[in-house]
């Protein structure tokens, strides 16, 4: 068998080609769910009935005056249901409640001729409801002790010994927002019934598996008279993981209820309204250093807003308490984590899927505990990283942990650092009401699943006549570039030029049981499986050629679609001669592939274990410039080194790395989440419902200089061509912006102040912290716990 790593001479992969639908995209070609309806005749149109109370009992709903609006055809409500009455994976979303549970929760559903005759029925449905009381924030969450799910502990060592005896101790507090997915494609599901009754769902989904399932158990149906299609998403970043099950579901229900084809497509207020968010945490905690900065222990309970539901909510506080020591060895530490439930919409995956709110915790305490120690933030930071040897706090090795000093450095000097802070010293003398700064922070990232049975993959591909090649596989693309990479492995795997390949959409009934493109893991999985297939029918046709050349089947080698042997300089074969013999030989010239990732284990009791294939690791520096009279800020620039491996697709991965990044900072920085948390008729309603009150970043707060490198001399042994994962950990960067703000601020101060700076850092908030540094109170600490807290304004 090959190494999965090697490469061959003259591999596609790791050549800068463009995105393989670039085109399609910028010239308004490429299909998406929603295009696909103009092709079908009779299709109906769902509009949701939105619930006004963030917590009521429903005790009567009249439907009769909706179905008196002209082009209305059915009101779906949960008599309607076949099968089971619930959307998700957990038995606890009902597909149509009895109990609303957050403001907006849509309680049936109208079908009509037209969006517009749909929306009337909507507004005619009668519901009576009965108020209940609603819990909308964390705190209120807290003490109402309103939580969910597991209560999982991660645990090392003695760390009630280790804070006892600490030279310096610090306590504090941490509340922080979540983030609105905002992908410019909304929640879209497109069904119909064919001719031998099959359910045929064209879904926006990132798991066309698990839509299938949910589909298939709210029909009353089998799996295997579901299909479902994912042609591609425009966008997804995990917020259509688990939510889209729900709306593909209605508009099954309505295609085999009516006969007709249904879609349903989310409005953007809608899509707010109705779907999950990245989820916001409190955090507190008690650190213990050493008098030379290092960290000694670490006591934290981390708190998630789960919403109504638990959706994906525990695993995402797993994820997070197993990044909560991000790049830093802790040698003892107890950490604990739950899942508060509140009346709002149900929080979900959102990329880094809760590793960013577990290292925002660390990055947090550190930035604020590095003045109380006379130590620079990024020395503080440097000298606590994992060094060889060592292990997590939930028992895996840190592989490769010398890399984390290796890319700093490197950082350090492409970024020309101590230049830049001599600069900015000298700036800041000269400037009283503006100041600049300097943030630098790492990342280390685990990839793969945490459930172990989610980390495989498969895949079909197919070799025809002519030598062309056609690939499936269970991957989805949401525009970061997988099938882009799953063509440049296949090209490389059998040997032939790129534009050999064509990729297929996924679909149910190609590649079966396939895992969520998510974690990170899409190309580590996809890939190991297209490759698998490809090597299959390589081997096969090695025997083919070999007979031809007179040579033993191991010294065929096939390069950009040539098939000769080792030492051959004056005969080959094409692939497309080597196919068609195969064919005439009956050698079949398709495969099926799978691939599953060696090594992972995981006790989710005990919090114990191996989850993770590898670590990503990465780090950035930005520098920042803040005025003092509003809290407005500029971003100068951004240097970034990060860890790809040998990277599949390198244009595709800086393309995410940067994306990433500026997601990350928006989260970090403008993106403000807010419900209407009074006790008035409002109550529940989310107020930043569109992009008018919901600030997105944009041009404007892109980094004016952005310098991204990918880390050299560092194969990955065990992937894919010894590729790693791109997706999520470069979004973890952006707390440099976050780091680089509260220095800024600090300069405004006097030295070895405690900087207290909310997340989302907005102007508002720097301005609010700015107000803080210029009226400090003393604060001892001197081996003392110092009450220290951050939170949302």
């Amino acid at each position: 068998m090959k190494s999965l790593a090697d490469r061959p001479v003259n591999a596609v992969v790791g050549v800068p080609v463009s995105h393989e639908s670039a085109a399609a995209h910028v010239t308004g070609t490429a299909l998406y769910t929603d295009d696909l309806l103009v092709r079908s005749r009779n299709v109906l149109h769902a509009w949701p009935v939105q619930a006004p109370h963030a917590h009521a009992r429903i005790i009567g709903m009249d439907t009769r005056a909706a179905l008196k609006v002209p082009g209305v055809v059915k009101v779906l409500t949960a008599s309607d249901v076949p099968g089971v009455n619930d959307a998700g994976v957990k038995h606890d979303e009902p597909l149509f409640p009895s109990e609303v549970m957050f403001r907006g929760h849509a309680v049936c559903w109208v079908l009509g001729e037209s969006l517009e005759a749909s929306r009337l029925g909507a507004e005619a449905v009668e519901v009576e409801y009965q108020p209940l009381p609603s819990i909308l924030t964390l705190t209120e969450a807290m003490a109402a002790g309103s939580f969910q799910g597991n209560q999982p502990t991660v645990a090392r060592g003695e760390p009630d010994q280790a804070l006892a005896g600490a030279a310096h101790r610090f306590s504090g507090e941490f509340e922080f927002g979540g983030q609105e997915h905002f992908y410019l494609e909304t929640q879209a599901s497109f069904a119909y019934i064919d001719e031998s009754g099959q359910v045929f769902v064209q879904s926006s989904t990132q798991h066309p598996s698990e839509t299938q399932e949910i589909v298939a158990h709210v029909l009353g149906l089998s799996n295997h008279e579901v299909t479902v299609q994912c042609l591609r998403m425009g966008g997804g970043f995990g917020g259509k993981e688990m939510q889209p099950h729900g709306f593909a579901a209605i508009a099954a229900l309505g295609a085999s209820l009516t006969g007709r084809p249904v879609r349903l497509r989310l409005n953007r207020t809608q899509d707010i309204t109705l779907t999950g968010k990245r989820h916001p945490f409190h955090a507190r905690w008690e650190a213990g250093f050493d008098d030379d900065g290092r960290l000694q222990a670490l006591k934290a309970t981390l708190t998630s807003d789960g919403g109504w539901s638990l959706d994906l909510s525990e695993p995402v506080l797993a994820r997070a308490m197993c990044h909560i020591d991000n790049a830093y060895y802790i040698p003892h530490i107890e950490v604990h984590g739950r899942v508060a439930k509140t009346n709002k919409t149900s929080q979900t995956a959102f990329r880094g899927f809760g590793g960013p709110q577990g290292m925002l915790v660390i990055e947090d305490l550190l930035g604020r505990c590095a003045p109380l120690l006379g130590i620079d933030p990024g020395e503080l930071r440097r000298r606590n990283f994992y060094e060889p040897g060592q292990s997590t706090p939930y028992g895996q090795p840190v592989r490769h942990a010398e890399r984390l000093t290796a890319i700093w450095r490197s950082l350090l000097d492409r970024a020309d650092v101590q230049r830049r802070r001599a600069d900015i010293a000298t700036f800041n003398a000269g400037h009283p009401h503006i100041k600049r700064a300097i943030g630098m922070t790492p990342v280390k990232f685990g990839i793969s699943f945490n459930l172990t049975a989610f980390n495989q993959a498969g895949a079909l591909v197919h070799v025809y006549k002519d030598g062309s090649v056609l690939i499936n596989h269970g991957g989805t693309e949401m525009g970061q570039g997988l099938h882009t990479k799953m063509r440049q492995v296949a090209a490389t795997a059998l040997g032939v030029p790129l534009s050999f390949i064509r990729l297929a959409p996924t679909r149910t009934d190609k590649v079966p049981n396939t895992s969520a493109t998510a974690a990170s893991s899409g190309a580590d999985l996809n890939g190991g499986a297209v490759k698998n297939a490809c090597e299959q029918i390589s081997s096969r046709l090695a025997e083919v050629a070999a007979r031809k050349l007179n040579i033993h089947p191991d010294d065929v080698r096939f390069d950009d679609g040539k098939v000769t042997g080792i030492g051959f300089h004056d005969r080959h074969l094409s692939f497309a001669e080597v196919a068609r013999d195969a064919y005439f030989q009956r050698v079949p010239l398709w495969a099926a592939g799978y691939y599953r990732t060696e090594g992972l284990h995981w006790d989710s009791a005990r919090m114990q274990g191996e989850p993770f294939k590898y670590f990503s690791y990465g780090a950035a520096v930005t520098e920042v410039e803040v005025d003092r009279f509003t809290g407005a800020y500029r971003q100068l620039r951004a240097d970034i080194v990060h860890d790809v491996g040998d990277s599949l697709s390198p244009l595709i991965d800086v393309g995410q790395i940067e994306g990433g990044f500026v997601q990350g900072a928006g989260w970090l920085t403008l993106e403000d989440l807010r419900w209407d948390t009074s006790d008035g008729d409002g109550r529940g309603r989310l107020t930043t419902q569109s992009a008018s009150t919901y600030k997105l970043p944009s041009f404007s707060e892109m980094p004016e200089q952005f310098n991204v490198h990918l880390f050299e001399r560092a194969t990955e042994s065990g992937v894919v061509y010894g590729s790693k994962a791109v997706g999520e950990p470069p979004l973890m960067l952006a707390i440099s912006v976050r780091e680089a703000l509260r220095e800024a601020v600090a300069a405004f101060g006097p030295g070895g102040t405690a900087v207290e700076l909310a997340s989302p850092a907005t102007p508002e908030a720097v301005f609010w912290a700015l107000e803080r540094v210029n009226a400090p109170s003393p604060k001892e600490h001197d081996g003392a716990v110092l009450p220290v807290t951050t939170s949302v304004l």
